[in-house]
């Protein structure tokens, strides 16, 4: 395995333009080392890309959020003017993994990795989360939802890599939430995961995004659950509209974990319960 350090994300995707065989990036290593440890995937190049000025930053960027590819779920949790403004999108990335895992796991390598259990995914997703994709072509802002593409695959090109995280602007009465239903208390992969995203006028909501995760081969967006809440002031038949919405968008696959039927009703379950509590936050003062 060759190993590199470059200094700029140029140096960077020309070694991965240039590189033959199996190339992986390095920032947080949550993944990326465990796979390398088990021989799940032996990389033949390594790029770490943690040299790199302003991949350790979370700064502020048209009213919103820029971060840094290589800042931690720790780094988010403890940046308080982020977490008040988007409590949920920080709670999904503090739900990976221990506190050891905490220092080092990245939303970009959360995203990056493909799985449709990633926390952090729906939440970005909800959040109208884009990304910036640096290749041989240049750079260009692509959505959270459209890079997943299926298990352990993304729709990063030869030589792409992402190269900055951007939040859009919060403003006001608006609140996001994620959760996630898990066999044990904590360090577990998600059977289902849910994450609303909305804004309030008064009592209504005006806005919403929902997301599912661990039901289909990657997260989804789920429009129609979004449709049956703007407009409503959260009431039972809004909250049932959504939650058979949620439930009618999953693909899942039955496993030792879950099976069809479970995680088809538990996505209906959660959708609710987040919602509620985004609600509930786009009416607190911040």
């Amino acid at each position: 395995m060759r190993y590199h350090s470059p200094e700029s994300f140029d140096d960077a995707v020309a070694l991965a333009r240039d590189a033959d065989g199996i190339t992986r990036f390095l920032a947080g290593g949550t993944d990326v080392l465990v796979q390398l440890r088990t021989e799940t995937v032996i990389p033949d190049v390594m790029i770490d890309i943690k040299r790199i000025t302003g991949v350790h930053d979370i700064t502020r960027e048209d009213g919103g959020w820029r971060i840094g590819v290589a800042v931690t779920g720790a780094e988010m949790s403890e940046h308080a003017e982020l977490q008040n403004e988007w409590p949920g999108l920080v709670e999904a990335m503090d739900l990976i993994g221990s506190t050891q895992v905490q220092g080092r796991a990245t939303l970009v390598g959360n995203l990056c990795n493909g799985s449709p259990a990633a926390d952090s995914v729906p939440a970005m997703i909800a959040a109208g989360i884009e990304l910036s994709i640096t290749g041989p072509d240049g750079t260009r802002r692509e959505k959270t939802e459209n890079i997943p593409t299926g298990p352990g695959k993304t729709s990063l090109e030869k030589g792409e890599l992402v190269t900055a995280v951007h939040v859009p602007a919060r403003g006001d009465n608006a609140g996001d939430a994620y959760l996630r239903f898990i066999p044990r208390t904590e360090m577990d992969i998600a059977v289902v995961g849910c994450a609303v995203s909305l804004r309030r006028e008064g009592n209504k909501i005006t806005e919403a995004r929902v997301s599912l995760g661990a039901v289909a081969p990657t997260a989804l967006l789920v429009e129609d659950a979004a449709q049956a809440i703007i407009g409503t002031e959260l009431d039972d038949a809004a909250l049932d509209a959504l939650g058979a919405a949620a439930s009618a968008a999953c693909n899942p696959i039955d496993d030792k974990r879950g099976t069809i039927k479970f995680r088809t009703h538990v996505a209906a379950v959660l959708a609710k319960r987040a919602a509620k509590i985004a609600y509930d936050r786009a009416g607190a003062d911040k």
